[in-house]
């Protein structure tokens, strides 16, 4: 079940010690003259996940997101996952920079290279490949027995969700991850394979790319049964809110007449972390509140 992470180790040829090649989940490769001791996570994911397999000791540094398990809030910051500080993070000597290509600047990753920084870019659109960046955490921390314990825990719940709303009806469920412009999940989305597994349909999902700007006309043609609106205002801003009163004037749609029209804390859906199972089940007690009673 536990996938290699690339941990490839060589003999360094001018030094007794060894070196650790890496490669990334874009598959680049990097090296490192120990296993790294001193980590700056500029992703949310990233950070829950070395929280649960026991590995914070490694973390010396988070961006402003990283913001669960309470205790992240204690780590250094350095700022936010698009325009992180540099001085911040080379201040804390960090022997690896954990990035996403999904919120952080290829630019940034240049930058910190070229200061001498190696920089570790995950990569998870889909369950699977959130089973595989947690195996990843748990090698870069040291932290690989607590991994597979960990992933059965979370493949039970998901699997549980999946039993509890098998067979029932599929609604048309319309996912909003930003109200102005709205921004909805394409196809490539982990949000869209995460309403499947709660038991829905996005409206949205055939959508040929990640994430997608939607006009509420196109919204409301496509009768949506459930409306489930992100919720920013919890996390670093609160330009997100979920606004839902301009939502409750659409009394054609079939959501906003029967009542189903929610708003859920955004930080828990939208990480592809340990969390997923608890998102998961909050958006299928949305969608098939009689499965849970």
């Amino acid at each position: 079940m536990i996938r290699a992470v690339a941990l490839v180790v060589l003999l360094a040829l001018a030094s007794p010690a060894q070196a650790l090649v890496l490669r990334d989940m874009l598959g680049r490769e990097m090296t490192l003259a120990a296993p790294p001791a001193r980590i700056v996570s500029l992703v949310p994911s990233v950070t829950e996940s070395a929280f649960a397999v026991g590995g914070e000791d490694r973390l010396v540094g988070v961006s402003d997101f990283c913001d669960w398990p309470p205790a992240a809030r204690l780590k250094p910051r350095v700022g936010g996952m698009v325009n992180p500080s540099l001085e911040a993070i080379v201040a804390l000597r960090p022997d690896l920079v954990v990035g996403t290509d999904e919120g952080n600047r290829e630019e940034t990753f240049l930058q910190l290279r070229r200061l001498g920084i190696p920089v570790y870019v995950v990569h998870a659109h889909r369950v699977a490949e959130m089973y595989d960046l947690i195996e990843r955490v748990g090698e870069l921390t040291g932290r690989q027995a607590a991994v597979a314990p960990l992933v059965d825990g979370v493949r039970r719940r998901i699997d549980a969700v999946r039993a509890a709303v098998k067979a029932r009806p599929i609604p048309r469920v319309l996912y909003v991850l930003w109200p102005d412009p709205l921004l909805v999940p394409g196809r490539d989305s982990h949000l869209t394979e995460l309403i499947e597994l709660a038991g829905g349909r996005s409206i949205t999902a055939e959508e040929r790319v990640q994430y997608v700007r939607f006009s509420i006309e196109a919204a409301v043609a496509r009768a949506p049964e459930v409306i489930v609106l992100a919720d920013h205002s919890s996390g670093a801003s609160t330009a997100g809110r979920a606004a839902p009163e301009r939502w409750q004037a659409l009394t054609s749609v079939p959501a906003i007449r029967a009542g189903r029209l929610y708003s859920v804390d955004l930080s828990i859906l939208h990480r592809y972390g340990p969390r997923v199972p608890e998102g998961l089940e909050i958006l299928a007690r949305l969608i098939h509140p009689e499965a849970f009673r």
